[in-house]
């Protein structure tokens, strides 16, 4: 087995949270997105729409996709749960994984691809107004999680889950995409505070 992964990428960084979270160690390969590694006809037969993360299975398979690959993982090892328990406890930590993922994280990442300039070779054409136009969209999206998380500790509820991972990942990467955190959102700055926390953050 082996993860072919990006250290600087958000995406990767998802599995890698969720792996250390679990308690899981697998080997991994650098793929160099700056250097278009991701690209490279080596690569481009692991994953054809030359993105990371990819994991290589032992008898040859290959998943591809941040959440199919911790899927994969959490089938293997449930404890601790990371997908929510019980048919409530799964739907609501789909609906707040594709919430952090569709309203953040991808916001943030089309900010980031259309503006800044270390993308311009992988983003072709890259359209500043298109970058200025999910700013918004980010802020918006931290407002909404910031009524959530009034009433309770983490997105899906009691228990840290996969949404949290990607929320905090997806606020980590406003950095790089210069979008600046909104003064005011208490209850986004206490999860924050404690989700960036865990060890496994540092994935």
């Amino acid at each position: 087995m082996k993860l072919y992964d990006t250290k600087l990428a958000p995406n990767p960084r998802r599995v890698r949270v969720f792996l250390a979270e679990k308690g899981i160690t697998v080997p991994t390969e650098q793929v160099d997105l700056a250097k278009m590694e991701q690209k490279g006809e080596d690569y481009s037969r692991i994953n054809p729409f030359q993105r990371t993360p990819s994991l290589l299975l032992d008898d040859g398979t290959i998943l591809t996709e941040s959440v199919a690959i911790c899927l994969y993982f959490e089938a293997l090892q449930p404890d601790p749960p990371l997908f929510g328990q019980g048919p409530l406890g799964r739907a609501l930590v789909e609906m707040w994984q594709r919430r952090a993922e569709f309203h953040l994280l991808l916001p943030v990442a089309m900010a980031f691809r259309h503006s800044h300039p270390a993308m311009a070779e992988m983003e072709k054409p890259q359209f500043p107004d298109f970058a200025a136009a999910n700013r918004p969209r980010v802020i918006d999206a931290l407002r909404v999680l910031d009524q959530e998380l009034a009433t309770r500790r983490y997105l899906a509820g009691d228990a840290y889950s996969i949404a949290d991972i990607t929320a905090m990942i997806a606020i980590d990467f406003m950095r790089p995409a210069k979008i600046e955190m909104p003064a005011g959102l208490d209850n986004v700055a206490r999860w924050y505070a404690d989700v960036s926390s865990r060890p496994s953050a540092k994935a």
